[in-house]
């Protein structure tokens, strides 16, 4: 076992999702070495020999299919395998299991693929991005793995942060604003602490704006077969976070003791994964939902682990 390179990651699954995580994380520039494996070889190779080509007009980097020994020697692994949610039938805007109900069908993907991956990087930093990612993200946990985080509610945070800006009339990047607990249908908005520019949000449709970033996901596949591009940009940044070790405070989702599963909340970011987790003020009314999100996630990891 090699001893672990800073800047080498491998991303498990060459699929939409997977082929998007490579490709945001060359163009981010943040990784040295890519190592692409998939169950089909074939579709490793045809991914990693399609963004070589274009990798030259971005930082050097070293993109190859592999297998699991492969990604010997990595400091970040991205598993994205598995049923999405177009083929697992969880694009139902009234289905209250919305993506937990591709959690069977998920687990077994994983438990095929973890033995092989703890093999060769028991310590690497585990990013679970396959749908549902909170409770597979438990699964990896059990599996022995110390290093472990979902990307939780990144994206939704991202999505709910553009809506307020967009009827807010500025630029996202004044608007401070969080969604925690599960990544599904259970995911709580706090409203209470959003900000643009420093001022509490008002005058904006707050039932319209938490359907657009709950239902976003099957808005996308009804568009294109699979929501892909945002999930492989926010994974390519928690790369760069690792392995740049920056400890910045991002919303993605790790064990939590108090809740007793995996959910989001504000969490530093560092070279070995979640360092430290931060739960933000709340309103009792958001409070109580996030007891209620961490109840849904508990159920379903009992039924399915």
């Amino acid at each position: 076992m090699k001893a672990m390179n800073p800047m080498k990651i491998g991303v498990v699954g060459a699929g939409a999702v997977g082929s998007a995580c490579v490709f945001a994380t060359v163009m981010r520039g943040c990784a040295r070495e890519i190592v692409v494996v998939n169950r089909d070889r074939k579709r490793a190779i045809g991914v990693a020999t399609d963004l070589r080509y274009g990798a030259a007009l971005s930082p050097a980097v070293d993109i190859h299919d592999g297998d699991y020994a492969d990604l010997d020697g990595a400091a970040l692994v991205m598993i994205t395998a598995g049923v999405n949610e177009k083929a697992g039938g969880a694009t139902d805007r009234s289905d209250p299991a919305g993506r937990l109900r591709l959690l069977d069908r998920n687990v077994e993907v994983y438990r095929a693929i973890l033995p092989q991956l703890f093999a060769v990087v028991p310590n690497a930093v585990i990013v679970v991005v396959t749908d549902p990612p909170d409770p597979l993200a438990d699964l990896v946990r059990a599996s022995g793995f110390e290093h472990v985080m979902s990307t939780g509610t990144f994206l939704d945070s991202l999505r709910f942060r553009y809506h307020v800006a967009r009827h807010s009339n500025v630029d996202p990047a004044a608007v401070d604003a969080q969604v925690v607990g599960e990544h599904g249908t259970s995911q709580v908005f706090l409203w209470s602490s959003a900000r643009v520019a420093g001022m509490p949000v008002a005058d904006v449709p707050r039932e319209r704006i938490e359907q657009d970033v709950r239902y976003a996901n099957i808005s996308i596949i009804e568009g294109t077969g699979a929501s892909q591009y945002g999930i492989g940009m926010v994974c390519a940044r928690i790369a760069e976070i690792v392995l740049r070790d920056e400890r910045a405070v991002i919303p993605v989702g790790s064990f939590n003791p108090a809740y007793g599963v995996t959910l989001t909340l504000p969490s530093v970011v560092g070279r070995a994964g979640i360092e430290r987790v931060l739960e933000p003020s709340m309103s009792d009314e958001e409070r109580q939902a996030l007891r209620r999100s961490a109840d849904a996630l508990r159920s379903a990891v009992e039924r399915a682990l």
